[in-house]
């Protein structure tokens, strides 16, 4: 029993250090995106404070706002527009790797259950094996003892019937 649950910790052990390295291989993936997609938010609020002070710029005669000075600020919105649309494009690919993330564990889960299940079926079925290799041992042991003291008795027999005989015609052949 003792070494059968030293194969399945060994087993489980060597199992559970391929997920690890298979996860660090994903988070790597998934931080490079989540940074991406941090980048992205850091350029919106970068052109966001564009924006704020493209508000504030007026350039035109007596501090009014000129046709050039809203224009900059329509296209500093376009870009943020377009940076939004970036970031919700690579949040979107984001949530599908985390999808596909789970979808992959689930079913690595679910291979490395069913070889763990075999692995254990395995053993169960060379113990019982062994147990049944040990129980035929222990007959063959029985069997031979036996048949070394029937030997051991009747060769005892034979000699002592030698003796009789050999002594019986000591005798006679003395008289």
């Amino acid at each position: 029993m003792c070494l059968k649950g030293m194969k399945c910790f060994f087993l489980t052990l060597f199992i559970l250090s391929g997920l690890s390295a298979f996860a660090q291989t994903d988070s790597i993936v998934y931080e490079r995106q989540r940074k991406k997609i941090n980048d992205l938010l850091d350029e919106r609020n970068e052109r966001f404070g564009q924006f704020d002070v493209s508000l504030s710029q007026k350039t035109g005669i007596f501090g009014w706002k000129t046709k050039k000075d809203m224009q900059r600020s329509l296209d500093i919105l376009a870009e943020i527009a377009k940076t939004d649309n970036n970031i919700l494009k690579e949040t979107k690919v984001l949530l599908d790797y985390k999808d596909l993330q789970k979808s992959q564990v689930q079913t690595k889960v679910i291979d490395v259950s069913g070889r763990i299940n075999n692995y254990m079926k395995t053993i169960t079925k060379l113990q019982i094996q062994n147990d049944r290799l040990n129980t035929e041992l222990q007959d063959a042991e029985k069997r031979n003892s036996t048949l070394l003291w029937i030997s051991i008795v009747s060769g005892l027999i034979a000699l002592g019937l030698l003796v009789f005989i050999f002594s019986r015609r000591q005798h006679r052949a003395s008289h």
